[in-house]
């Protein structure tokens, strides 16, 4: 099975991570992804980081109707800060029959080369790249690159974490299921 792993810190999930994830489902070979919750990212700050459970339940919330969708926690359990190719080099020990590539946009990918080990990482693993405007790969680094034109919208998680505090509608931003938990327990509304 070929397994896209979709990396971040999901703070909130939002619709533009699902249309690029339901975007990648349709248009490659992959069959699954797994929305892989950073506990945190070390190239962001973290102190406006939802707690990593907290994020992973809305996650779960946003896909609980899609079976070829599952949330992962995989990175709760490994060493902080999560890199990524620690995080594929145990989840390819735990699962040696599945083929993993790393999902991610064009602007990320053009700083792979400050990530841990990126040299194995670009040589051993695939990555699946979704265009980005104004960031075009120029430099590949020997990776197997698939491109995608996803659609792409321009919302933030900052964007939506600015509109909670600012007590404004976060609708059509994230899948309502989303909106309702976030009013309800009241995140982003102090500093977590």
């Amino acid at each position: 099975m070929h397994i896209g792993l979709y990396f971040g810190s999901f703070n909130p999930i939002h619709t533009g991570h699902l249309i690029i994830a339901n975007h990648v489902i349709e248009y490659t070979d992959v069959d699954k992804i797994w929305f892989v919750v950073s506990p945190h990212n070390p190239l962001k700050d973290s102190d406006t980081l939802l707690n990593e459970f907290d994020r992973l339940h809305l996650i779960n919330l946003a896909i609980e109707n899609n079976p070829k969708f599952r949330a992962s926690n995989i990175e709760f359990q490994l060493p902080k800060p999560s890199y990524t190719i620690d995080t594929l080099t145990y989840l390819t020990e735990k699962f040696p029959l599945e083929k993993f590539s790393v999902i991610m946009g064009s602007d990320g990918f053009q700083n792979i080369n400050r990530w841990k080990n990126y040299e194995q990482l670009t040589r051993q693993y695939s990555f699946i790249v979704y265009n980005r405007k104004g960031f075009d790969i120029t430099e590949t680094y020997g990776a197997k690159i698939t491109r995608l034109n996803a659609p792409v919208l321009e919302i933030s998680a900052t964007y939506i974490r600015d509109q909670v505090k600012a007590s404004r509608s976060i609708r059509y931003l994230v899948p309502d299921v989303v909106a309702e938990y976030i009013a309800g327990s009241k995140y982003y509304k102090a500093k977590q």
